[in-house]
């Protein structure tokens, strides 16, 4: 077993003793003089947000997708990645037509969708 040692500190060994130390008195005076009246704070830094996919070359079907963005260009893949999404969506609307789904319940489809789609690495 080990053993916890407590220290304690006394007020006493300060100058005048703990009491004095807030009665107005000397130093009191040179502290209250020396802090500023008004102090300005400046906007909080905040990091810029990153657009990259947290599963960046990860799951089954990122490395083919890599290599269609270099062979076509970004811009085209992306142009092509957007048509895909919107079939998907569409897909996904029209299922939940057949099946009465309410709009939350497609919504809730649509998101699990892109959780399905990042781990699998489509949007890599």
């Amino acid at each position: 077993m080990s053993s916890m040692a407590v220290s304690s500190v006394s007020a006493a060994g300060f100058k005048g003793g703990l009491g004095s130390s807030f009665n107005g008195g000397e130093d009191y005076a040179t502290l209250a003089k020396s802090v500023p009246n008004v102090v300005r704070i400046g906007k909080p830094v905040r990091a810029q947000p990153t657009m990259k996919n947290v599963n960046e070359g990860k799951g089954l079907f990122a490395p083919l997708v890599v290599v269609t963005r270099q062979v076509v260009g970004k811009k085209r893949f992306n142009q092509l990645r957007g048509k895909a999404i919107a079939l998907h969506s569409q897909v996904i609307n029209e299922f939940c037509k057949a099946i009465g789904a309410d709009g939350k319940q497609r919504q809730g489809l649509i998101r699990l969708a892109k959780k399905n789609g990042e781990r699998l690495g489509f949007l890599a």
